[in-house]
């Protein structure tokens, strides 16, 4: 995995240089867990959301990663008529099956996806990537709530927990306290990893449960690159070519 990472994160600094965007530090943050769900653990009959529609840009690098998308494609990454949008659409990228722009929504619709299956009798996982920021939102309380008292065995969520958010750390803008905590009282199967390490990731997303897995990712906003690491202006800053050229160089020499 050591190879597709780094040549996946030496993309994604690319694509979002080339077009001038910013929300590169959560896509670092959460990269590991996609790279490694896509190319170790998921199957055709599992599916996929995207709950931290932001990180758009490391699910569509970690999609040509597996041939998926191509270089064409990210070229087109946030500009005018593009399938690549800042949040992933409906539409024109492979496994994506709903928009998620607005944070908050992708529990309860993977939730539903996981009781889809358990109804239908249909083989297969679902899996959610959130951020710890999306728990300021009501409805992933409503969602974890449902998933719960539902027994959603199918079903593992993936917090990455960089501790930041658009306006400050996590604790400044509505300090949940421990996260860990929370998520234990709901009878979930609670799982704790470092989320830049494969091989834990990997072990955890293959954990079976009789209840949701619910996989708390400690993770470095910004991570791989020195100036943008525990750093929440990384949530928006686009890169300058000087900050490109030393992110490429920290990235290939690691």
């Amino acid at each position: 995995m050591n190879d597709i990472v780094r040549e996946a994160r030496l993309r994604l600094l690319r694509m979002h240089y080339e077009s001038g965007v910013g929300h590169i530090g959560g896509n670092l943050s959460c990269l590991d867990v996609l790279l490694t769900l896509h190319h170790r653990v998921l199957r055709d009959e599992d599916r996929f959301v995207l709950s931290k529609g932001h990180a758009a840009g490391a699910l569509y690098v970690t999609l040509w990663s597996r041939g998926l998308l191509t270089d064409d494609d990210l070229k087109q990454f946030h500009k005018e008529g593009t399938k690549l949008a800042g949040h992933p659409p409906v539409t024109g990228v492979p496994g994506v099956l709903f928009a998620t722009g607005s944070l908050g929504h992708g529990l309860g619709l993977a939730a539903g996806l996981a009781l889809g299956k358990r109804l239908t009798g249909e083989s297969g996982r679902v899996y959610c990537v959130m951020s710890d920021g999306e728990w300021n939102e009501g409805s992933t309380w409503e969602a974890l709530t449902f998933a719960a008292h539902q027994q959603l065995d199918r079903l593992t969520f993936i917090v990455d927990l960089n501790g930041l958010q658009g306006f400050g750390t996590t604790a400044e803008v509505a300090d949940l306290g421990e996260l860990r905590e929370k998520l234990h009282s709901f009878r979930v199967q609670l799982l704790e990893i470092d989320g830049h390490d494969p091989a834990a990731i990997e072990a955890a997303l293959r954990t079976e449960s009789d209840r949701p897995i619910a996989i708390v990712a400690r993770t470095i906003k910004g991570a791989g690159v020195s100036f943008m690491e525990h750093k929440m202006e990384w949530h928006y800053l686009p890169l300058t070519a000087a900050q490109y050229e030393q992110a490429l160089a920290e990235i290939a020499g690691r």
